[in-house]
């Protein structure tokens, strides 16, 4: 008898047909079925935020959901963000703003960043705090997580400005960005 269960999903747009036994969490099918290992797997339980991905739009934590509950959906990784030649501008924040230190939390903490820019005004760091507050991050202290969506919400403001529509890549941070986040924490 076979007990294997076939989905079809799109992940950093690429279509994956695969087997998969009916129990498969869908952070085990992403980091050993597909090798996408920018899923990271913390507490196996929902609490901590490091598995967290993208699914229909929404984020998700990878670590609660089954990979066969995802037939026909569309799934984002933290590797389909950016590539290491071209970050996108969250993650060119992160970098700026020193958003990371050890950086087991800093796929999930992107991932759920991403959401938030994507939906949210973010009018205040109160906003972006509890926003992050599904997130655990036992090194930052989360200010250079914060500053870094701020810097990240303000290259999407612009590309906004300039008529773009928010959803292709907004390019890079601009120097003047990464020179006010200076300026900012000095």
């Amino acid at each position: 008898m076979n007990t294997k269960v076939n989905i079809n999903v799109r992940v950093n747009g690429v279509n994956y047909e695969r087997d998969v036994e009916p129990r498969t969490l869908l952070s085990d099918f992403l980091r050993h079925t597909l090798n996408l290992t920018g899923t990271h797997v913390g507490c196996e339980q929902g609490v901590c935020g490091a598995c967290t991905i993208m699914v229909n739009g929404d984020s998700v934590r990878a670590c609660l959901m089954l990979a066969a509950q995802t037939d026909g959906f569309d799934i984002q990784t933290v590797e389909g963000l950016g590539r290491v030649d071209q970050l996108n501008p969250l993650q060119e924040a992160f970098q700026t703003c020193h958003g990371l230190q050890c950086g087991f939390c800093t796929p999930g903490m992107l991932m759920t960043c991403t959401d938030m820019l994507n939906k949210y005004p973010l009018e205040s760091d109160h906003e972006i705090r509890e926003g992050l507050s599904g997130n655990l991050c036992r090194c930052t202290g989360y200010v250079h997580i914060v500053d870094a969506v701020k810097m990240a919400k303000r290259s999407h403001a612009a590309l906004l400005a300039k008529g773009g529509s928010g959803s292709e890549d907004s390019g890079t941070v601009s120097e003047t960005q990464a020179e006010e986040h200076t300026k900012e924490t000095s």
